[in-house]
């Protein structure tokens, strides 16, 4: 009878203290692993960058042509 009682207990203990340590470690590492970004993601983030400063280079470009060009035309803008 004692054997019975015995994992009655263990059971009980096992469902109210490991089990939620258990479950919040688990949700606590898979938080901490997704907020990092993935690879796929970084290599992305590049290309990304990459794509911006080449366009602000064809800006820059352009904003010398225009001003050797068409002098005045900031003022048109309004900038």
């Amino acid at each position: 009878m004692f054997f019975h009682g015995g994992f009655f207990v263990l059971g009980i203990l096992f469902l109210v203290v490991v089990a939620p340590v258990w479950i919040i470690c688990h949700y606590l590492t898979q938080w901490r692993t997704s907020r990092r970004l993935s690879g796929d993601d970084e290599k992305a983030l590049g290309e990304l960058w990459q794509s911006a400063r080449r366009m602000e280079e064809r800006l820059e470009a352009l904003e010398k042509i225009l001003d050797n060009e068409a002098p005045g035309w900031r003022m048109r803008t309004g900038e």
